[in-house]
């Protein structure tokens, strides 16, 4: 596997002292942002960076980084993302956990083969993650990433099969 995937992206900075938020994009932040943990950035002028210290301030993730001592400087990062080499992921847990990056440029199918669009992204609003598909027509259409509405992932083959509900692909 080649590239990068996008693992948190900065935000406010947190105090004096150089701290930042970051919002995680992870399902180990505790793990990705270990103290000296090096991550790549984009814009790739800001980094690399490398996590001097990782705390929770309540929901919210304060990172400090080597070399960022001071507010204005911290403030200098906000919105940077934050990237982790594709080889450095662990393979999934389990057959059916699957990483953003893998699902991005898939095929969409109807149960019965008729070709949907392709997957362009994927959103993770608080509940079930969400696949943004465009559509032949290039307009979007949202599917929900549960079981009941996507029963197959073809990483080999390279698609997604949808069996959508009334409405949806209409």
């Amino acid at each position: 596997m080649t590239g990068q995937v996008q693992v948190g992206r900065i935000g406010r900075a947190h105090g004096i002292r150089g701290a930042v938020t970051v919002a995680p994009t992870t399902d180990d932040p505790d793990l990705r942002f270990a103290a000296g943990s090096v991550l790549s950035t984009d814009p790739a002028e800001r980094g690399p960076l490398t996590v001097a210290r990782r705390q929770w301030s309540g929901q919210v993730l304060v990172i400090t980084f080597e070399g960022i001592e001071d507010r204005t400087t911290a403030e200098t990062l906000r919105g940077t993302s934050l990237l982790l080499a594709v080889d450095e992921l662990p393979e999934p847990a389990d057959e059916n956990d699957f990483y953003d990056h893998q699902l991005v440029g898939l095929a969409v199918v109807h149960t019965d083969g008729t070709p949907l669009g392709t997957v362009a992204d994927v959103l993770h609003p608080p509940a079930a993650p969400v696949l943004s598909v465009t559509r032949p027509d290039g307009t979007e259409e949202l599917v929900p990433f549960v079981t009941a509405v996507v029963p197959q992932v073809d990483l080999a083959g390279g698609r997604i099969v949808v069996s959508p509900p009334d409405g949806m692909f209409a």
